[in-house]
């Protein structure tokens, strides 16, 4: 068990690296070229075994972790929202699977926030933040999706924002276990700052597209 348990962190930790690199030079390439795409992909498939062998050491026996359990559902409700965002960009595509996810995120969020009062009698502020943003992010996709006219429209601050957001799980779990940050600072901070970036790009993005109109 031991030995697997190794292996998967490895396959973990190999993969997280690999996701931060892409991202970054997805980052910094132009948008829409070959190799924003390629990078991207690199990144996403990399975030893709990431969270799942997150899911996997997160429940083994005796290596249980809630918060790496969470960070795994961050990071995979992001990266795999903001690829599926790049479909929004045609006309009558189904959303059935995109309603599932965000479904399962908000169950996923109650939970995080409901269980630590149930089985503790209190507040874990992490969970209950990772929580509330999921439930957050996927109520809001619902709404969009009963209007699937507007989806051509956002697809490109859809994807923007879900591709940062994973960007932003991969960092917080890299600061997280290389301890570079104390404590709750470490699970957070990065969220904060990388909220305002977001932000940011958003803006540029709005006027991008408002100056092309």
């Amino acid at each position: 068990m031991e030995t697997l348990i190794t292996i998967l962190i490895i396959i973990h930790a190999s993969f997280g690296g690999f996701a931060l690199l892409a991202a970054t030079i997805a980052m910094i390439a132009e948008k829409g070229k070959k190799l924003h795409g390629k990078s991207g992909l690199v990144f996403y498939y990399s975030m893709l075994a990431c969270g799942g062998s997150a899911f996997v050491i997160s429940v083994l026996p005796g290596h249980e972790n809630p918060f790496l359990f969470a960070v795994g559902i961050f990071s995979l409700f992001f990266v795999i929202t903001g690829y599926r965002a790049l479909r929004f960009k045609k006309k009558n595509i189904s959303l059935s699977v995109d309603k599932v996810i965000a479904v399962v995120v908000i169950i996923s969020g109650v939970l995080m926030i409901s269980l630590p009062l149930i089985l503790q009698s209190q507040i874990n502020i992490v969970l209950s933040v990772f929580g509330a943003v999921g439930i957050f992010f996927s109520i809001q996709d619902l709404r969009l999706y009963q209007t699937p006219e507007r989806l051509k429209e956002k697809w490109l601050i859809q994807h923007l924002t879900r591709m940062m957001g994973g960007f932003i799980s991969a960092v917080t779990a890299f600061v997280v276990v290389n301890q570079l940050l104390p404590g709750i600072v470490a699970w957070l901070l990065p969220g904060a700052i990388g909220s305002v970036v977001i932000s940011y790009w958003v803006r540029k993005t709005i006027k991008s597209k408002t100056a092309v109109q």
